[in-house]
């Protein structure tokens, strides 16, 4: 009977040590809780994906209005700047040129940023 109880006594210890510990309770104050924010939702990897995809647009953009354009304009006669191009719809005229120009652009803008995430996904990166 005693050897039973020290092997009961021993079982106890066991289990005691292997149990999980609670986790500490998080550390209160503004600057603690504003790290976890900064953490928890990853603001600065947000932040600097939104400054770099602002200033991929500026760059498709400037790709877009000054080397493209001016190549559709060669290749199409009577489009050499395609921004001012309009229509007369009996006595209304409607200038889509800027639209075209921004639809151009955004479909050059959603093909990269189709691009990278195609390439990041083939080499894993998160």
């Amino acid at each position: 009977m005693e050897q039973e109880d020290k092997l009961l006594e021993e079982l106890r210890r066991i289990r005691e040590i292997l149990e999980p510990k609670p986790a500490p309770p998080p550390p209160k104050g503004f600057r603690a809780e504003f790290i976890d924010f900064l953490s928890k939702y990853k603001v600065i990897g947000l932040a600097v994906a939104f400054i770099m995809g602002v200033y991929l647009g500026a760059l498709v953009q400037a790709l877009v209005k000054d080397l493209l354009m001016p190549l559709i304009g060669l290749a199409i006669p009577g489009l050499e700047n395609l921004s001012t191009f309009t229509f007369q719809v009996g006595s209304q005229y409607f200038g889509i040129g800027d639209f075209l120009v921004a639809l151009i652009t955004f479909i050059i803008v959603a093909l990269v940023i189709f691009l990278i995430v195609k390439m990041t996904a083939k080499w894993k990166i998160q």
